[in-house]
Order: C-alpha cells, then structure tokens, then sequence
C-alpha cells in the first residue's frame, strides 16, 4: 500500500515507489550500475530525488539514452524509460550484437504499459542479454506535494482545436492522457468513483468514461492479480473552460505574483545582489518558500525584513536597519549562517522585483480587474455599468496590450459574452488585430464571447465575511468546486458519476441496514481520503494554492491538482 501523502507528500510517494519498484527489485549488494533516461524519465526524477538519492542506489553514472555513449562492457545498465518507439530503438541499438553490446546486461523498466509490438522487438532482438523488463506504472511528474503533471505539450491544442483533421489527434491524446491518469491514481493506491462537469463541452465526459475503464482493467490485472474495489476517494474531471477569469486576472499572492510578473524559467530565479547575477531554484526543499508561498505580496514584505533582522540582532552582527548590503557582510563573516540567510535574501529580492513590475501599473490595473471580475467594488456596491470600468484601462498608454487584452476578456466574461460590433471596436480602439484571435478563441472553450449567451453565470458561494485585501477579492472558482466535492454538495446533475460511487461520496450516506447509523459515519469514511482533479487545459497558480487551502481546512480529505 502506498504510504500516506505527508508535507512533502506527492513527490515522496513517487520516489518511494520508483525505489521499490525498480532500485529494489534489481538491487545486488556491492554492484554499481549506470543508468540510462530518456526526456520524460529525466524530468520524472529530477521532480523527486537528487543524484545523491542514486548514488545510495548504486548508481554511479546517469545517460541520456539518446546520445552517443563510449561502451562501458564490465557494467551492467539499469534503463528506465518510456514504452515508445524512440526509446526502446534506443535501448536496442545498445545491444545490436553480443559482440558490440554497450553493457553486460540490461534492467529495463518502463514507466507505463509497453505495447506488445515494442515487447516482441525487443524479445526477439536481445532477450539473453535482459535480466528484467517490467512495467512500473508511474508516467506522470510530480512537481510539488500536491500537485502534479501529465507533461503532454500538445494535448492542450489537440483537446480545443476546432479543426475536424485534428479528430485523430485528439483521441490519441485522449487515450494517452486517460492513461497516465490511472497510473496517478495507483501511485496513490486508490480507485477513485470518477465524476466530471457535464457541460458546456463534453471533452470531461470523453475523458471520465477512459479514465474508469482503464480504471477498472488496471485493477483487474494488477501485479497481486487481485480485483480492488472503489476507494473512499474521488477523481473530477473538469474542462478549463469552468472558470477563465482566474487565467486571466492578476494575481498577488507570492507565487502566482512571481511566477506572472518575471521571468522565470524551470522553476528558477535569477536575481542580483552584492554587484553578482545569482541563481536559485524555487522548490519545496527550501522552507520558507514553502512557508510564504501563498501569502499575500503585503504579508511577505512584512515577514522576510522580520526573519532577518531575528538573524542579526541574534548575532550582534548589524545595527540598525537590516539591508542587503549588511547581510551580504554578515554572511561573509559567519559562513555557517551563509545557508538560512541566502534564502531569505532570494526571497526578498524575488518579492522586490515582483513589486518593481507591479507599482509603476500592475497596481492600477488590479482594481479595475477585481471590478470587473467581481461584478462589485471594494465597498460591495454593485458596477452597473463594466464598460466604464475597462475604458480608463484601454485609455492608460502605461498599459502594454498584453494587459489590456487581459482587461477586454474580463469586461466579455462579466457580462457574459458581448456583440461582433462591441467586440470589433474593442479590438480596433486598443490595435490588436493580429492578436485578436486571443479574445475568440476563447470560444473553443466553452467560454461565451460572440454571441452572447442566454445562460446565467454560475452562482458562487458568499465570501463577503472572509477577510480579503481590496486588490486580491476574487476567489478562483475551483474553490468551491473541492469544497462542495468534500462535503458533498455537487449536484450529480451537473457533476454526474460514470460508475458506482462509493456512500461516502454519493450525497446519500447511505449504510447497511445491519449497521447502527451513526451521525459522524461520513466523517470517518472521509478520513484519509484524496479528491484527485484533472482540468483539461491546466490549471493557475492560484487554483494550486486553493487545493493547499482546502486540504488545510478539511484535514480529512486531501487535494491532488494537476497542473498543465
């Protein structure tokens, strides 16, 4: 069974299960081997453990399997890559003859299942030379502790395009997609009751019926040959075109600030201090990252000044107002301390330079879309007219088009969809017209722009008592969504099941007749269980924070999110 999901929980389970499932199973006391990767494999461990976690492994070298490599024949070669085409043409190309064989055996083991023309050319080319060829059923990336990534580029374009050639496309990517889905739930160890959001699109729909008949054949077929029943857990399936305004909005929250208003690139910072260009990986072994990640931008330049001058005035090594300069020559006198400083100085200057993009005309902006999104203002007073709220957007030359290309879509998602006319001098007022295909293709979402439509928006929860700053009002949708999903108030119309659900999930509560009700019976069933959700298209970094926040307020059920 696959340990509980902790502080650090999704990428623990997955290097727990990679160290049993593949170091274990081929581990010989006192061998060394090399180990080969392709792309996915290579991202899938740098997401979950470090060189030295491999090296306590008895791996001494790590390949691309791709690349030309020099023979190394007196070792033997752990290969774990992914059952397509390219890698496994890579992996035989290794062992094209006993006399030329790269190494002296193989350990093959592939993150999902391997199709039986892939295994037959590699039986019939080199079997004496395999020790193992298992399957291992991990082939998504888990990039924080309760997030993760199915890592396919184009499913986005293939899921939304409207071009019928792409019909093909689309079921491939679906059917991959369906897949990987599965082995996030056996990673996990669960077999969720599957349920997706019905309208307006039906790629949820699609996408739900895959995931519980792969469901279904996996845990008929699994590796103890025993038939696993549904979990007390749920897997929602959701088209991204339930909520657009939180894709859009400017958001000041730490994480979701830096990672919109700077450029930064495979979760990596670069910064200055000191007169030196410096570097740092924004990552969950860092604490305090993890600590001040949600908070709010106002929060963060209160805190990390704080912690800091905690540190010197501890040491009696500054006086007076703590700066970068002083502790760049603290750190210089006291190396031991130079670790736990050196984070607080990357986060102070990522939070500076998030506030250098954001007083000259992010902050201007930020009113005008909470408006627009909220259809209130800060004093709750209703915006009757959002036209009058985007035209001083659309004047400000300060605003780059990007921006007000941002400002257009919320106008079009408040009032729920706009006329060709009104559009069209949108677009010409503000000279988009080469990128105007920013605004329609919104559409092919599900989402209303041209015409507008009959429906009425959704209605949301009241979160008027929640204490909020008057620039971050606006809650992203998926909000409510994990928290009626956690206490039952889905409505099963909108949120239908595609197979038996169990009790605990299904409104009901419903119980054996020779059991004592009990009043606490969903609560205990509900205990230690995972609410996995899958948006087709991705998901924000301020949804990320709403599953950390729910996960937080329900400790009963647990938030899985996927992230594009």
């Amino acid at each position: 069974m696959a340990p509980p999901v902790t502080e650090r929980g999704l990428k623990s389970v997955v290097w727990q299960r990679i160290k049993a499932a593949v170091f274990d199973d081929c581990r010989k006391e006192g061998e060394w081997k090399i180990m080969l990767l392709d792309e996915f494999t290579t991202k899938l461990l740098a997401s979950c453990c470090k060189m030295t976690d491999l090296l306590a492994e008895g791996i001494t070298v790590v390949e691309n399997i791709y690349k030309n490599r020099e023979p190394v024949r007196q070792m033997k070669a752990l290969y774990f890559i992914s059952p397509t085409p390219k890698s496994v043409d890579c992996f035989l190309r290794d062992f094209a003859s006993k006399s030329e064989n790269t190494y002296k055996a193989a350990y093959i083991y592939f993150t999902d299942f391997c199709p039986d023309s892939l295994f037959n050319k590699i039986k019939t080319s080199c079997s004496k030379s395999i020790r193992r060829c298992k399957e291992i059923n991990i082939s998504f990336i888990p990039l924080e502790s309760q997030v993760y990534t199915l890592d396919v580029p184009d499913a986005f374009y293939y899921c939304y395009s409207p071009d019928p050639s792409n019909a093909n496309g689309k079921d491939s990517v679906m059917e991959a997609m369906a897949a990987q889905i599965v082995t996030v739930c056996a990673t996990l160890d669960e077999n969720p009751g599957v349920r997706y959001k019905s309208k307006p699109l039906d790629n949820a729909s699609k996408l739900a019926q895959l995931v519980e008949k792969k469901l279904e054949n996996y845990y008929k077929i699994d590796e103890k040959s025993l038939i696993k029943g549904k979990t007390h857990s749920q897997l929602i399936i959701i088209d991204r075109g339930f909520d657009p305004v939180s894709t859009v909005l400017h958001e000041l929250t730490f994480q979701a600030m830096a990672y919109d208003l700077l450029p930064i690139e495979n979760d990596t910072y670069k910064y200055k201090t000191d007169g030196k260009e410096k570097e740092a990986v924004l990552e969950e072994d860092d604490d305090l990252w993890v600590r001040i990640r949600h908070r709010h931008i106002a929060v963060v330049l209160e805190e990390i000044p704080k912690l800091m001058k905690e540190i010197s005035s501890t040491k009696k090594a500054t006086e007076g107002k703590t700066s970068l300069s002083a502790l760049a020559q603290l750190m210089k006198k006291m190396p031991h301390f130079r670790k736990q400083i050196t984070k607080q100085v990357v986060h102070l200057n990522l939070a500076e330079d998030c506030m250098s993009k954001f007083k000259p005309n992010i902050e201007k902006l930020c009113k005008s879309e909470q408006d627009l999104a909220l259809g209130t203002d800060a004093e709750g007073q209703k915006v009757k007219d959002s036209m009058r709220v985007l035209l001083p957007v659309l004047l400000n030359k300060n605003h780059d088009n990007y921006d007000k290309i941002r400002a257009i879509l919320l106008y079009i998602f408040s009032i729920n969809g706009t006329t060709e006319e009104n559009l069209d001098k949108l677009i010409q007022n503000v000279k988009i017209e080469n990128d105007s295909d920013m605004i329609r293709n919104w559409s092919y979402l599900g989402v209303p722009i041209v015409p507008p439509s009959q429906q009425g928006k959704p209605l949301r929860k009241d979160r008027s008592t929640e204490e909020t700053f008057q620039l971050s009002r606006w809650t992203p949708f998926i909000k409510d969504i994990l928290e009626d999903a956690i206490d039952n108030r889905l409505d099963s119309k909108e949120w239908p099941y595609c197979s038996q659900c169990p009790a605990v999930w299904n409104g009901s509560g419903a119980v054996s007749a020779r059991q004592k009700p009990r009043a606490n019976y969903l609560e205990e069933r509900k205990n230690g269980s995972k609410l996995i959700v899958f948006v087709i298209g991705g998901i924000t970094y301020s949804e990320m924070r709403c599953a950390y926040e729910v996960s937080q307020a329900h400790k009963s059920c647990e938030v899985i999110i996927e992230i594009f």
